[in-house]
């Protein structure tokens, strides 16, 4: 459990992980950003990395064990997913990717963790002021908040970056407490 600290007669967090997470059936980014006393600040980011050309099946498991490891290994306080977007043009796309964010969710739930959504508009504009950023105005922006010397690659790594650090300036912008493991 993160611990807390009372700052002007109100609980601050300290210490609270934040894994954040871009979904994909190739490749599902994820980083986890720990919240301190003087910000966020990295402490790992990478890729599950989904067979191509594999069963959707064999693709979903992998996702899963994958994200699952990485909740087991970082322990995470909760997941800030992005959410769903499906273009009219290819719904087949937004079907396939629900397939993602379910296992991922899944091992969330298995694990005890609260899970938020936040759409890929509202992340951008959060990280860059501008909700139609391109991924390297996103990787920019992940890059500054979090004092990197070099940018976060590949770009679903610097978006998952970017969904953690959402959650964390809108929980804290609602002066909630973003460690949230269910019972």
């Amino acid at each position: 459990m993160a611990r807390m600290a009372p700052v002007g007669g109100r609980a601050k967090q300290l210490d609270t992980k934040i894994l954040g997470i871009d979904p994909g059936l190739n490749i599902t980014g994820y980083g986890v950003v720990e919240i301190t006393s003087q910000g966020p600040r990295l402490c790992e980011a990478g890729v599950v990395r989904g067979r191509s050309r594999g069963s959707l099946t064999a693709r979903v498991c992998e996702i899963h064990t994958g994200i699952s490891e990485v909740i087991k290994a970082l322990d995470p306080d909760v997941v800030a997913l992005e959410e769903l977007y499906s273009h009219y043009k290819q719904p087949r796309t937004a079907i396939l990717m629900g397939h993602a964010r379910g296992v991922i969710c899944l091992a969330a739930g298995q694990a005890n963790l609260a899970v938020h959504h936040y759409a890929a508009t509202q992340i951008k504009r959060i990280m860059t002021g501008n909700g139609r950023a391109p991924k390297t105005q996103v990787q920019l922006g992940v890059g500054r908040e979090l004092g990197l010397s070099e940018l976060p690659e590949p770009a679903d790594v610097s978006d998952a970056l970017a969904i953690a650090l959402c959650h964390y300036y809108l929980t804290r912008e609602q002066g909630g407490i973003i460690q949230e493991k269910t019972p």
